[in-house]
């Protein structure tokens, strides 16, 4: 038999919870590597691991979840890895939209998107468009995105501000 709680005791442990949590997917390569795999097997394994950390997130009421998924200095990767690191993106966006329903989260890709090709920006904006009237929580994928070219961006907008 299972342990009973009370609604309080429920209540207690919800508010223990953080409302926003961000992860950064970073070692799922090393990951392959260290297992023999070519590094393309772990960046799937990562989709696994995103599908169960996004569906208890939903469970859990956690209010939003932001996954730091492609960095701006990705694009530094030998050429291959970041074709497959595209692919994986385009295959995950399609794919996983039935879970993202069933759970009602909404997608929102954040960073930017100018840089990915015509069909991927449109895969992007499809898969936005398809949960955008979710009531879930929302998923925040962080793509294109990193500190150098966000402080960069933020400080050409500063009135006065010279770079050197």
């Amino acid at each position: 038999m299972g342990t009973q709680h009370t609604g309080s005791e429920i209540e207690a442990r919800q508010e223990r919870l953080p409302r926003h949590i961000a992860i950064i997917m970073d070692g799922n390569g090393r990951w392959a590597q260290q297992r023999k795999l070519p590094r393309h097997a772990g960046h799937r394994a990562g989709v696994k691991s995103v599908r169960m950390v996004v569906e208890q997130c939903a469970r859990r009421g956690i209010e939003v979840l932001t996954l730091f998924a492609f960095s701006s200095e990705n694009w530094a990767r030998p050429r291959q890895e970041v074709n497959q690191l595209m692919d994986l993106f385009m295959n995950a966006l399609r794919g996983e939209i039935k879970r993202l329903q069933k759970n009602r989260v909404r997608l929102c890709i954040i960073g930017e998107r100018r840089a990915f090709s015509e069909k991927l920006q449109k895969r992007i904006a499809d898969a936005e468009q398809a949960t955008e009237n979710n009531d879930g929580r929302p998923l925040q994928i962080a793509a294109n995105y990193g500190c150098r070219s966000s402080v960069s961006k933020a400080s050409r907008r500063l009135p006065g501000l010279r770079l050197v």
